[in-house]
């Protein structure tokens, strides 16, 4: 069986499933684990509800999310898994790209790639 043969309609959405899975959940398990540390660092902590504080500015930024995560400050970890659970979608249009182009469907790969730009440029855009 030729390795072009073997990517038949099923054995894609099967692999397209189990990305989907599997980026679910390391997403929920890096967050649970983030709230774990938080908890244990802050959980005796009265919250503040007087005023209202947003995130701080480095928890605005992949680069700032990866050092705090890195740090393991429970927040940024948190934020980590948030980024994980917003990129295994994006993930799945690169990779069904992927699988359109094996299968030599180039309506598809041009329809896929079109989408991946669009999800791309509105997550880059909304960081500025």
């Amino acid at each position: 069986m030729k390795f072009a043969e073997k990517w038949t309609d099923q054995y894609v959405e099967e692999l397209i499933g189990r990305l989907l899975q599997t980026g679910v959940m390391l997403a929920s398990a890096v967050v649970l684990a983030g709230g774990i540390i938080y908890l244990v660092r802050h959980g005796s902590a009265a919250p503040q509800y007087r005023v209202f504080a947003g995130e701080p500015a480095d928890m605005r930024t992949p680069s700032g999310i990866l050092r705090s995560a890195l740090a393991l400050q429970g927040r940024g970890v948190i934020q980590l898994g948030l980024v994980l659970l917003i990129l295994t979608p994006v993930a799945r249009v690169a990779f069904s790209a992927v699988a359109f182009s094996i299968q030599r469907d180039r309506m598809y790969v041009v329809v896929t790639l079109l989408v991946l730009a669009i999800l791309l440029c509105s997550l880059i855009s909304g960081q500025r």
